[in-house]
């Protein structure tokens, strides 16, 4: 039973961290204990592993650590590349050692040996895609090229330099500090590919996550199939009902059941756990970033226009609130109008819940030139070229 104890606390604790990390800031979880987890794995178990280095050891260790932090989150670097490739690399290793015996079974045909081996093959081959591809950096060079194919929306964008590279910023590219360069229709530096994710390599990241999210998903039904099979092959329904007089209903079975296969099988629960996890967190980012694609925004814009929204509903509402205001002042010298009952003057809809602000986004073309425009970028159209050599 203590295998079976371990296993729930593990998914529990997992769930809770997850859970935590991804949606801690939601309104809805505000001032409970996983809004204060978050804080505490995000910003709170670091800042005391800082102070108790700069009280234990002194201000140079503190200075290291920080140079390491620096290093880690600040500059280009391998390491979740690294850890990405030790993550896939060992789940397939515990896969193939625990199931492969189980393969050819009951519900899985032998193919199912080295499908999963091409599967994982076609996923490192979408990550180094995705990792080594130019994001769309922007030059001097190509700079006139990219001020062509993205025009400035004078909302959101308006013409400016970048004070780094010191050469005209196009419209939807941003300055990576970490990558030290200008980047087309920039979406957000990912550190596990340690790369932009940017014009040119939008498509091989939403390819990456999209085979990923399937990958779980086979993994996960595959290694259930194979549990199932030897639910049929050692006969264990058949065994609890005659032997031990188990009533033959799926309520009286599952517990039985779930605690012979946590028994007999907990690694194979493990990766199924583990799997479809990891297979629902992908399957948000890919949703959202199928999403943005949708409606041809990028995850730097919808910061962009969030801000923008904000700002205009401010500015609409203050409006409102002055002509409130002066139509209240001119009401005191005119005609005084019939007071309302206090039950209208209740449900009375507010002047300001009427304030609309719309979201004039340039660069939605509809959804299907939208998906166009991911997957053939305009700088590896030919018309980006020819553009190229005229302005030559």
């Amino acid at each position: 039973m203590a295998v079976q104890w371990i296993l729930v606390c593990h998914g529990l604790v997992t769930m809770l961290v997850v859970v935590s990390i991804l949606c801690g800031q939601w309104p809805i979880f505000q001032g409970t204990l996983i809004e204060r987890i978050r804080y505490f794995l995000t910003f709170g178990a670091y800042d005391y592993f800082l102070r108790f280095v700069g009280a234990a050891f002194g201000s140079k260790c503190t200075n290291a650590v920080l140079s390491v932090e620096y290093y880690c989150c600040d500059r280009p670097n391998p390491i979740l590349q690294i850890i990405y490739l030790v993550i896939i690399s060992l789940t397939y290793y515990f896969i193939a050692k625990s199931s492969f015996a189980y393969i050819p079974g009951y519900y899985l045909s032998e193919i199912h040996r080295y499908t999963g081996l091409v599967a994982v093959a076609v996923g490192i081959l979408l990550f180094l895609l995705t990792s080594f591809s130019d994001p769309g950096t922007v030059k001097a060079e190509n700079v006139s090229q990219y001020l062509s194919a993205y025009p400035y929306d004078n909302i959101i964008y308006t013409e400016k330099e970048c004070s780094t590279c010191k050469i005209p910023k196009p419209a939807r590219s941003k300055h990576c500090s970490i990558c030290d360069c200008c980047v087309a229709r920039f979406d957000h530096h990912c550190g596990w590919m340690n790369n932009c994710i940017g014009e040119r390599n939008t498509r091989y990241f939403i390819a990456f996550l999209f085979w990923h999210f399937l990958l779980c998903l086979y993994g996960t039904v595959a290694i259930g199939l194979v549990l199932a099979g030897r639910l049929k092959e050692l006969r264990v329904v058949y065994i609890l009902t005659v032997y031990y007089g188990i009533e033959n209903s799926f309520l009286s079975l599952v517990p039985h059941v779930v605690q012979w296969l946590l028994g007999s099988y907990n690694t194979q629960i493990l990766l199924i756990v583990f799997l479809a996890i990891i297979g629902m967190l992908l399957a948000g980012f890919l949703g959202y970033h199928a999403k943005l694609c949708l409606c041809n925004t990028t995850t730097n814009e919808t910061y962009k226009w969030q801000d923008y929204m904000n700002w205009q509903r401010k500015l609409n509402e203050a409006k409102v609130s002055a002509a409130a205001l002066k139509a209240s002042i001119n009401g005191i010298g005119g005609e005084r109008k019939p007071s309302l009952s206090k039950w209208r003057a209740f449900f009375r809809r507010s002047p300001l819940e009427d304030v609309q602000v719309v979201k004039n986004n340039v660069y939605d073309k509809g959804f299907i030139q939208n998906v166009v425009e991911v997957i053939f970028p305009f700088s590896t159209r030919p018309s980006f070229t020819r553009s190229k050599s005229k302005s030559g």
